[in-house]
C-alpha cells in the first residue's frame, strides 16, 4: 500500500514569495490537463478501483476535485469581495456519496476545467493587497488568499498523484 500523501501533507509556507504564488497559479491553471491526462483511457473497472485501501474510487477522486474546487472558487471570490467573510465548511465524504457522483467523470472533468479557467483568470489579476485579504474558516481560522492559492494548487497535485501512483502500481 502506498502513502496516503504521495506528495506530502500540505503545510502553510512562511514568507511566501511572488515566485511561489506565480508557481501555484500556474499549477492551478495546469490542473485540469494534469487530471485529464491522469484518467485518460481508464476503463470503468479501473475508475471503480480505490486509490488506496479504504480510499475513494478513482471516479470519486475526480468528482471530489470538482466539488472541492467549486468551494475554492467561491472562497476566493468571497475573500476578494467581502470583508473577512466566514465561509462554510462542507462534509466532503457526504458530498462524495450524493447521486451526482454516479455521473460519468467527463462531467466533472469539464466542470473542473471551466472552474479553473475562471479561477486562473481571477488569480492572475491579483495584487499584493488582494493576496493578503482573508477569509475565516470555521475549522482553520483566518486564511489569506495567498494561502488558499497554495492549498488548492497542492490539492490538485495531491489527488492527481493518487491516481498516477495507482496507475503505476497496477501498470495501467
Amino acid at each position: 500500500m502506498f502513502n496516503q500523501y504521495p506528495i506530502g501533507k500540505f503545510t502553510v509556507k512562511e514568507n511566501i514569495q511572488k515566485e511561489d504564488i506565480k508557481g501555484w497559479i500556474h499549477d492551478i491553471g495546469d490542473a485540469p490537463k494534469q487530471l485529464a491526462d491522469a484518467v485518460e483511457d481508464l476503463t470503468k473497472e479501473q475508475l471503480a478501483t480505490p486509490y488506496r485501501e479504504g480510499g475513494w474510487k478513482l471516479s470519486q477522486v475526480v468528482h471530489h476535485l470538482a466539488d472541492s474546487h467549486i468551494n475554492a472558487y467561491t472562497r476566493v471570490k468571497l475573500g476578494l469581495t467581502e470583508q473577512e467573510p466566514t465561509i462554510k465548511a462542507y462534509d466532503e465524504v457526504a458530498w462524495s456519496n450524493l447521486p451526482d457522483n454516479e455521473l460519468p467523470i467527463e462531467v466533472s472533468l469539464q466542470l473542473f476545467s471551466a472552474l479553473h479557467k475562471r479561477l486562473h483568470k481571477v488569480l492572475n489579476s491579483l495584487n499584493e493587497k488582494d493576496l493578503k485579504r482573508t477569509i475565516n474558516h470555521p475549522e482553520n481560522g483566518e486564511v489569506t488568499i495567498e494561502q488558499l492559492i497554495a492549498t488548492y494548487a497542492w490539492h490538485g497535485k495531491h489527488h492527481v498523484a493518487h491516481i498516477m501512483t495507482l496507475r503505476n502500481q497496477k501498470g495501467w
